[in-house]
């Protein structure tokens, strides 16, 4: 009888440990997963890459219409099975090859956490060399290649950044995820703030100011719109089992609503608050030269510390963006570590501890792969990419459209808009209802499908992204 109620009370505990304490807490978390490197450093390039106002218009737009009907459906399935995203599609599918759905959901982040933390092991070097006053030797030609291609000191900061993950993971959701967000996100805003501020008071940045917020018909294309809408599923962590899982962690009075309204605002204003860090500050360094911009991936590590250095209080302005971006790649890193651990917990059944190790060793694993892949490996090649390219494509590119194209006929086909009705309007209005069954119905697999196509046929070389 003594061992029967020692089992219950530590499943009560793991339970009360495994949920959010309220809306504000899940909001920060949610929010805190959405706000990454999509936001500080895709956003802005992608936005100046296709028209500047007008990319940010249509952002706006699809993130409303589209990114509301996928966090709706994945926090609602989340909270009507209390399950990550393989225990969810089993328990609703009727069909086996529904469940296939599910381990696509399940293996994403299992994918991208590994080359995400080696990323978010760049963001360590930096803040520690600007907060060492580094900042000159930084802005130098050759910084950035010269260590990413040590692959002793690149695996030493991927190694720091996965290891902060995993503590987080193992105190829980409510003492470890809901806790660090409360603390992290409003730093990240007050330091989002004090950044923007100071780039677009920088002599010429106005101009920058202008082309970032000022829509310009005349630069709207269609790709302008697949640009749009591969980012914000990049940035809202669409399709990747984390907004399943976090759903799971809802109390049923929770409101799915405000709550899915909070995040897209926190979400976007992150986004623009981004733009306005980067774009009026590249305009003033460069004299408004858009190319610089479009400079991918070294925007952040290659171009920006240039920026930093010539602006004055280089080492200050640095260090304070950086610790801002690791701020948000370590939120968006440990909701993807928790949606492995999850999944794990619930097929394998292993304590939270046992399945958190799991993780902690295929990331490892993988990681180290990614970071030996610009290194010691770098002559190895998948597909003509290096290996951190190579899973940034199969899983962005590939398996996400696929995984939210799965979600929409587990609405349509199994749970019906009636379930997914009666789930939200526990604790939701639900004012938008009408507008979520025509975008899950007609338009989100239209355009996954668009997005889907479109990733292959710029891999293969036929049209440029």
């Amino acid at each position: 009888m003594e061992k029967e109620t020692n089992s219950t009370a530590a499943c009560a505990t793991e339970k009360q440990k495994n949920t959010f304490s309220g809306n504000i807490g899940y909001v920060l978390a949610v929010a805190g997963s959405a706000v990454g490197l999509g936001n500080i450093w895709r956003f802005p390039y992608l936005a100046a890459k296709y028209g500047g106002g007008i990319f940010l218009l249509v952002y706006l737009i699809l993130m409303l219409t589209f990114g509301y009907a996928m966090i709706v459906s994945e926090t609602a399935i989340g909270r009507m099975t209390g399950k990550s995203p393989v225990g969810a599609f089993s328990s609703l599918g009727s069909k086996k090859w529904l469940t296939f759905g599910g381990w696509i959901n399940a293996v994403i982040p299992m994918l991208i956490l590994p080359y995400y933390s080696v990323i978010g092991g760049w963001v360590v070097k930096y803040c520690v060399e600007y907060l060492r006053g580094q900042s000159s030797e930084m802005a130098g030609d050759g910084f950035f290649g010269e260590f990413i291609s040590n692959s002793f000191a690149a695996e030493i900061c991927f190694v720091v950044f996965i290891l902060a993950a995993f503590f987080v993971i193992i105190a829980g959701v409510k003492n470890g995820i809901e806790n660090v967000s409360k603390i992290i996100m409003p730093l990240l805003i007050v330091l989002a703030v004090i950044t923007a501020g100071y780039s677009v008071t920088r002599p010429g940045a106005l101009e920058g100011v202008k082309y970032f917020l000022v829509p310009n018909f005349s630069d709207f294309s269609i790709m302008t719109v697949v640009a749009a809408m591969g980012q914000m599923f990049y940035s809202l962590s669409l399709a990747m089992g984390i907004l399943v899982t976090y759903g799971s962690y809802l109390k049923k009075d929770s409101d799915i609503e405000k709550n899915t309204t909070r995040v897209e605002w926190f979400d976007t204003g992150i986004a623009i608050l981004a733009g306005l860090m980067i774009i009026p500050a590249v305009f003033a360094f460069t004299g408004g030269d858009i190319k610089t911009l479009k400079a991918g991936p070294s925007l952040m590590f290659i171009t920006l510390p240039k920026v930093f250095d010539s602006m004055g209080f280089g080492n200050i302005i640095g260090s304070v963006f950086f610790l801002m971006v690791l701020f948000a790649a370590l939120t968006s890193a440990i909701s993807l570590f928790e949606t492995c651990t999850a999944t794990i917990t619930e097929e394998l059944g292993l304590n939270r501890t046992g399945s958190s190790l799991i993780v902690l060793i295929v990331s490892l694993l993988l990681g180290t792969a990614s970071v030996f892949g610009y290194g010691v490996w770098s002559y190895v090649k998948i597909f003509g990419m290096q290996i951190l390219d190579f899973f940034d494509f199969l899983t962005n590119s590939l398996m996400m459209p696929v995984s939210a194209f799965f979600i929409c006929i587990l609405v349509i086909n199994v749970i019906g808009f009636d379930g997914i009705s009666r789930e939200v309007k526990l604790s939701s209005a639900f004012r938008r209802q009408p507008m979520y069954y025509v975008v899950t119905k007609y338009i989100a697999p239209f355009f996954l499908m668009i997005i889907l196509a479109s990733s292959i046929a710029n891999a293969l070389g036929f049209i440029t992204i």
